[in-house]
């Protein structure tokens, strides 16, 4: 189970009024089990405003710490957070209050199918409310702060809501998922398969995509995931291929459904020897092994016609559409 599971506690809405309950002698252990003012091993701080708290934490007794519990003094109820995620929910609770009130939106960009010209699905991309924080910014501070379940979470079920609510039956949803925060996929993944249950979604048209961000360090557990997904009647989709641990090798490995060509392989495909080399033997790969390629990034004509003639399946990108909350229902494409 990670630090950040939302069943031990951390992902839990900070309490307005209450008390940190920090070990005097500064094991972690000591914060595995709801703690109270009866505990004799701990340091009490009361505080009545989170600014309060925040300054506060300059204390040496919490420095030393990495761990400590938050006390809401309404329900009587701890629970444990690191001193690094609660520095970061306290410096930026403007960012932790979108989060925790989902104030953001799915938006769909489509997929087109090569041989067809027509929309095969969509991917949804998270976008925010407030014009002043993106989604990267959204997802570094969920990740910093020990969110980064509670966000990947309501993400997925945003996704889901796109999906019943403007692309009819048939058509694929590509869903962004982070391996990190599925520490055991029978346990962590039941949360997902019941929105999908909620939304009377066919589990057929889900795509589950790992996200970019993500280093694949854990072969053994992300293949554990994508069997798990698989077992339920879903996709999976290995993202960004050529980037990082992203490897062709990865194909093999771990027999996604689609794979995803990073986009800087795509950009100028149409002219750059080195990208078409590595595009076909991707497509080669993939076309042996069964799985379908995608292309993201695709900016420009020139690109779109070489990637159709090197036989790949299927498109993303501004060439082709842009993401939007309410997405086109037949594709456009520039002549």
């Amino acid at each position: 189970m990670g630090a950040d599971c939302q069943f031990c506690g951390t992902s839990v809405l900070l309490p307005e009024k209450g008390a940190v309950i920090v070990s005097k002698n500064a094991r972690q252990e000591v914060f595995r089990l709801p703690v109270s003012y009866e505990d004799q091993e701990a340091l009490i701080y009361d505080y009545q405003t989170l600014a309060e708290l925040l300054e506060a934490m300059g204390d040496n007794s919490m420095k030393n710490n990495d761990w400590v519990h938050i006390l809401n003094k309404e329900s009587s109820q701890s629970f444990p957070i690191s001193i690094g995620n609660l520095y970061e929910r306290l410096k930026h609770p403007d960012l932790a209050a979108i989060i925790h009130k989902e104030d953001f939106t799915a938006h769909l960009q489509p997929i087109i199918e090569v041989t067809t010209n027509e929309i095969f699905g969509y991917e949804s991309l998270l976008r925010t409310s407030s014009q002043e924080v993106n989604p990267g910014q959204l997802f570094s501070f969920a990740h910093q702060s020990g969110l980064h379940s509670m966000l990947d979470q309501k993400a997925r079920r945003a996704a889901v809501k796109a999906k019943s609510k403007y692309i009819e039956k048939g058509k694929k949803v590509f869903i962004n998922f982070l391996p990190s925060t599925i520490y055991v996929p029978e346990f962590c993944l039941k949360h997902t398969f019941q929105i999908i249950e909620e939304f009377n979604i066919d589990p057929a048209d889900i795509v589950f995509e790992v996200v970019e961000t993500e280093k694949i360090t854990d072969v053994a557990h992300l293949k554990s995931i994508f069997d798990t997904y698989k077992a339920s009647g879903m996709k999976v989709a290995l993202d960004d291929v050529g980037s990082g641990y992203s490897t062709i090798e990865m194909l093999s490995l771990l027999k996604p459904d689609y794979v995803k060509v990073d986009r800087s392989y795509i950009k100028d495909c149409h002219i750059n020897e080195e990208h078409q080399s590595f595009l076909n033997e991707v497509i080669g790969r993939a076309n042996h092994l069964g799985i379908n390629v995608l292309a993201e990034g695709i900016e420009k004509e020139e690109e779109w016609t070489w990637l159709q003639s090197a036989g790949i399946h299927f498109g993303q990108g501004y060439y082709l559409g842009r993401p939007k909350e309410i997405p086109e229902k037949e594709a456009i494409i520039p002549s």
